[in-house]
């Protein structure tokens, strides 16, 4: 079950970082204060960016680099506020990753650095739990990662109201390498985490809340996302959360600790207190200490992982049929769509990733 603590969260501090030069931004040719760079107040050594456009014009969303990204800003998607904290923004509509329909500008590890010699889902640049054959080759076994935000805007406007990811945002995750080879059971690039934040459009306060996906085959109908509720509901929920939620600019933080086998989770806000849970990452023990059979019998024990963090947009313009298809609408021209509500955006004060920590007090695996 998870634990629920009374005691409110201490506040966290901002990491600050020396000052570095200006830069240009995507859409022109802008330049900003070096002190208004994120990378100047955040550490992103260790991250790549993925923005929801493609200027490039190679039918992908582009992509910064670790390099890149030391001087980079962007005016709509990605840039410091006034207490410089570091916004996320995200349109319904925009070019999307080859396995998504959401749009996202999103942070994603790179433990190798600006190191190009390793590959992008090479061992060096990705972490794997204890356990796995091979986990000494890896860049780290286990890690962390510290978030402290607020959600400041989920899209208004959903074709399909009654889908689960309609008015929804990811904020933070745990994402596996897809591998060409799936025998071993694994490598199938599914998420042992997602953390999301949700809100009607006339609903007083929304919910956080965390799935964790069963380490299944795309094909195989068994594979979905099970919703843990943190404060407030999940997405099977339809209700105002009301006092028990989290309203839009309330902060909140998380931390996802995987230290050696185990995911060790808290989430703190200073009126509700404090929720953690525990998920073994080889083993098919869920949350609550049950057995779930349509499992992988092993978790997440045999791939290659690594952290994300920004904003995620879950309100899909897609039409298609299936769960995940909310029709969210969008123009994709960012002043029109921002203007009529339909964008998610997040802006976070904190965002630390390292190595993973022994939790005190708790067995491990």
């Amino acid at each position: 079950m998870p634990q629920i603590v009374t005691s409110h969260c201490t506040g966290l501090a901002l990491l600050g970082l020396t000052s570095i030069a200006a830069v240009s931004t995507a859409n022109a040719e802008t330049k900003v204060p070096a002190t208004k760079v994120p990378a100047a107040h955040f550490d992103l050594s260790q991250w790549n960016l993925t923005l929801p456009q493609d200027d490039n014009r190679d039918n992908k969303p582009d992509t910064i680099t670790v390099k890149e990204l030391q001087d980079y800003s962007h005016p709509d998607f990605f840039y410091l506020d006034e207490e410089d904290h570091l916004v996320f923004a995200s349109p319904n509509k925009a070019i999307t990753t080859k396995n998504s329909t959401n749009t996202r500008s999103e942070l994603r590890e790179m433990l190798r650095g600006t190191n190009k010699r390793y590959k992008t889902a090479g061992y060096e640049n990705n972490w794997a739990v204890e356990a796995r054959k091979g986990s000494e080759k890896y860049g780290r076994i286990g890690g962390k990662l510290e978030a402290t935000l607020k959600v400041d805007h989920v899209s208004r406007n959903a074709g399909r109201p009654e889908k689960a990811a309609a008015y929804s945002a990811v904020v933070g995750q745990i994402h596996a390498i897809k591998y060409d080879d799936t025998s071993s059971g694994f490598g199938f690039g599914n998420e042992p985490i997602k953390v999301y934040y949700k809100k009607w459009p006339d609903h007083e306060t929304g919910s956080v809340f965390w799935t964790y996906e069963r380490n299944l085959a795309k094909g195989n109908p068994l594979r979905k996302d099970i919703a843990y509720p943190v404060f407030g509901f999940t997405w099977e929920n339809p209700n105002d959360p009301r006092a028990d939620g989290i309203a839009l600019g309330e902060e909140f933080s998380y931390t996802i600790n995987v230290h050696r086998n185990t995911m060790y989770l808290t989430f703190e806000n200073e009126r509700l207190g404090t929720v953690t849970y525990t998920k073994s990452l080889i083993s098919n023990v869920d949350p609550y200490g049950h057995v779930d059979e349509d499992d992988n019998p092993y978790s997440y024990g045999g791939d290659s992982l690594y952290f994300k963090a920004g904003i995620y947009n879950q309100c899909s313009a897609s039409t298609a049929e299936g769960f995940w298809y909310a029709a969210c609408p969008g123009t994709g021209d960012w002043t029109t769509d921002k203007a009529d509500g339909n964008y998610a955006q997040a802006t976070f004060s904190r965002i630390v990733q390292g190595p993973s920590e022994a939790p005190a007090g708790q067995a491990q695996e």
